[in-house]
């Protein structure tokens, strides 16, 4: 197996993080947590207006930081969004720019390029040891994607985004070890693996309390499958809702139960499916509340940021229902769609003595600018790969520096492109002649539902975006259009 040497340059800027950084005492840099949730709807949180489920730590979290209304995933779908997230690169930049799983292999993705840095990589250099607890999805054991390849000293979890559809796997894995799950042997549902990488998640806290650390928690909650144990809060949840339409599949008798029939990458039927999406989110404030009350009870809280959000819109598939709870809020689309449904997200950043508590912002931001924002908090140099910048300053109620523009590239779905220019937001679809498709344009200071295409009151901003477009897209061999773009 070969895999590309580490570039000089790479090699020289990650070294002069560390040169040229004055020192700072390991105590006075605050610990870093960023818990991103899978597929959680803008509107999925009581804090953001779900009215059907509750959510009281998440709430509690925004309670006593901020709330960001305007923050933007990486992508509509996981693998790029999270790309986006750890490169600090929009996705016509970054690496990996689809859920391509790489051929000839049985579990994971296309790798995330070895010349990427990332942020465990800068906050590695800054003297925080690292860890991701929960799905990686970057790049396939061993290959040069591995989270132990990308920063990460610690990774507990799934590795496969397909292996992470279901919830009762035969095995997770902790660094490059393979380790197997009680019970679980796709026909018996016994070890739930997100309880399972939470505790492990509890444990890397408890064993670095007095170090800085950089844990990346990245919960498979509350994508499909749906499925979760059947305990108190279930109960609870199916006494709520009632008598309900069962899940049966999109064709039934596709081998989706766990049994001898079994398909790993398809989802399981479910008797009540408003009842476990409901279950599911509120595990996941579940998990959160307890990581709270774990830097609380240590004595760290105090010098703990806590970042909270999730990888893309909400999802429709395995019998979950956004139209039903509203997931999307008042957003036009879901996931694998560039409109706001599929792309805004809830972000909330908690950082006692530092951030307002209670604080809203409706400052533009995206994923590509988390690197930025962690490498000020912790005292080292952004590199020039990214597109990003700093939001710390509207953390801090200082003077914030605003984009220029957002770009999102996505290459599912006959292939799109968005922008967000200033109040303009642009959308190009149809990979056929994507290049020529006509742009359609929304005012979202007036229509953030984008219900109503402007595009021909506004031929000078078409304009504008269709170059945004064509000069922000650079070609990756992996992930290509149907087309080359003409460049203006």
């Amino acid at each position: 197996m070969k895999f590309k040497t580490m570039p000089l340059y790479r090699i020289v800027s990650l070294s002069l993080f560390c040169f040229f950084t004055p020192r700072v005492e390991a105590q006075q840099k605050p610990n870093i947590i960023y818990i991103l949730a899978d597929d959680l709807g803008y509107g999925d949180l009581s804090c953001y207006g779900q009215e059907k489920i509750s959510t009281p730590n998440i709430d509690l979290l925004a309670g006593q930081g901020m709330q960001f209304m305007q923050h933007y995933a990486g992508a509509p779908v996981c693998a790029p969004s999270r790309s986006s997230l750890m490169s600090g690169q929009h996705t016509g930049h970054t690496s990996i720019r689809g859920n391509a799983t790489e051929k000839g292999m049985d579990e994971g993705q296309v790798p995330m390029s070895g010349n990427t840095i990332t942020i465990a990589e800068l906050l590695k250099q800054a003297g925080y040891k690292t860890a991701v607890f929960g799905k990686w999805g970057l790049g396939y054991i061993g290959s040069e994607g591995d989270a132990n390849n990308q920063g990460f000293d610690e990774f507990f979890g799934y590795n496969c985004q397909a292996v992470a559809h279901r919830y009762y796997p035969t095995h997770l894995w902790h660094n490059r070890d393979k380790i197997m799950l009680q019970g679980n042997d796709w026909k018996h549902t016994v070890t739930y693996a997100a309880d399972v990488i939470h505790d492990k998640a509890l444990q890397f806290i408890d064993d670095n309390k007095t170090n800085p650390f950089f844990m990346y928690y990245s919960s498979i909650l509350p994508h499909a499958e749906l499925i979760v144990p059947d305990d108190a809060v279930f109960q609870a949840e199916r006494a709520k809702f009632g008598d309900e339409t069962p899940y049966l599949g999109k064709k039934k008798g596709e081998g989706k139960d766990y049994g001898d029939n079994l398909i790993v990458k398809e989802y399981t039927t479910q008797k009540y499916p408003h009842a476990t999406f409901a279950a599911m989110v509120k595990r996941l404030d579940q998990h959160v509340g307890e990581i709270m009350s774990k830097l609380k009870e240590l004595g760290i809280e105090k010098n703990t940021v806590i970042l909270f959000s999730s990888d893309n819109g909400p999802h429709n598939e395995g019998g979950a229902d956004p139209e039903f709870f509203n997931s999307n809020s008042f957003l036009k689309g879901i996931k694998r769609d560039v409109y706001e449904g599929g792309i805004r997200v809830p972000m909330i950043v908690k950082w006692p003595a530092k951030v307002k508590a209670g604080s809203k912002t409706e400052h533009v931001s995206a994923f590509w600018d988390v690197m930025p924002t962690l490498a000020e908090i912790a005292q080292v140099k952004t590199p020039m790969q990214s597109d990003g910048i700093s939001f710390l300053p509207a953390l801090i109620g200082k003077n914030q520096k605003q984009h220029d523009f957002l770009y999102w590239e996505f290459h599912e779905k006959n292939s799109s492109q968005a922008v967000r220019f200033g109040q303009w937001k642009g959308i190009r679809q149809n990979s056929t002649d994507l290049k020529n498709a006509p742009i359609e344009l929304y005012d979202l200071s007036a229509d953030v539902a984008e219900e109503k295409n402007i595009a021909n009151n506004h031929p000078d901003i078409v304009a504008k975006i269709a170059k945004i477009m064509n000069d922000s897209h650079i070609e990756n061999e992996r992930f290509q259009f149907d087309y080359e773009i003409k460049k203006h």
